[in-house]
């Protein structure tokens, strides 16, 4: 038996946070969403969130963390039970404020069941990137310039909930993460940019509750980067997990893309 339990989602994430632990925990999955590499230990359903709680503390867990990417789920009316259905109202009026105000509500949840949300840099503290480069090839003059006016566009965008990633090459914005996620704004800049240059600046948003849905590059990230034609990302040290490590410094390396984290 274990005290932590994993909320997890889809993606790596789950797999390495369980390699890095000293203890196996216990993996939980909204259904629909598994995880990628790790074997779920229960599924359980939004409607049933309540009853899903009591029996994770009836099981001697005292701390949850979350991982891994969940889309919204479509909800069955017909499968609320009471202690749930109760606390819907308030729900779905954060859902309506954002991203940002819906985690918020749903670690209330867990919360006032009695449970300590914890984050990754509580328990898997070598995830995160730290300041300095991560590989070989530095940033230049304009590659430092352009990172410095993507954070300056992503703190501008904050209050509003929008987006933990930007492009800006010479200064110009040429495109900002929405719900879409990365993928999709790099893919949109490769199919629409005739030149070269520029960086991926990738941030928590400032306000932001770091427990949970901290930003994410790994291996495919790079790639596309380098589709993109970009010269470069700029990362937030302390605030943004790195997964494969190895290979994303060695695909950087190869590219001659910089890699590097700032404060």
């Amino acid at each position: 038996m274990t005290g932590l339990a994993i909320i997890a989602g889809r993606g790596a994430l789950p797999r390495a946070l369980v390699d890095v632990l000293p203890e196996a925990p216990r993996i939980c999955a909204l259904e629909g969403f598994a995880p990628d590499g790790v074997a779920v230990d229960q599924v359980f359903r939004f409607e049933r969130l309540i009853p899903f709680l009591r029996q994770l503390a009836s099981r001697g867990v005292r701390r949850v963390a979350f991982a891994g990417a969940v889309a919204r789920p479509r909800l069955d009316p017909a499968l609320f039970d009471p202690a749930t259905a109760q606390m819907l109202p308030g729900l779905l009026a954060a859902m309506s404020q954002g991203d940002d105000a819906t985690l918020r509500a749903i670690l209330g949840v867990f919360e006032e069941e009695g449970f300590a949300v914890v984050g990754v840099a509580d328990i898997a503290p070598a995830l995160l990137v730290a300041a300095g480069p991560l590989g070989t090839t530095l940033p230049a003059r304009q590659d430092r310039a352009d990172a410095l006016r993507g954070q300056q566009i992503l703190e501008a965008l904050a209050p509003v909930d929008v987006g933990q990633g930007c492009v800006v090459a010479q200064g110009l914005c040429l495109g900002i993460e929405v719900i879409h996620g990365t993928d999709a704004l790099l893919a949109d800049v490769a199919a629409r940019r005739a030149g070269v240059g520029g960086v991926f600046v990738k941030r928590a948003k400032t306000g932001q509750d770091l427990r949970v849905d901290l930003p994410v590059i790994g291996a495919s990230t790079v790639q596309a980067v380098q589709r993109a034609g970009l010269s470069g990302l700029s990362l937030q040290s302390g605030r943004v997990i790195v997964m494969d490590r190895p290979q994303v410094v060695a695909l950087a390396d190869a590219a001659g893309l910089a890699i590097w984290a700032v404060p």
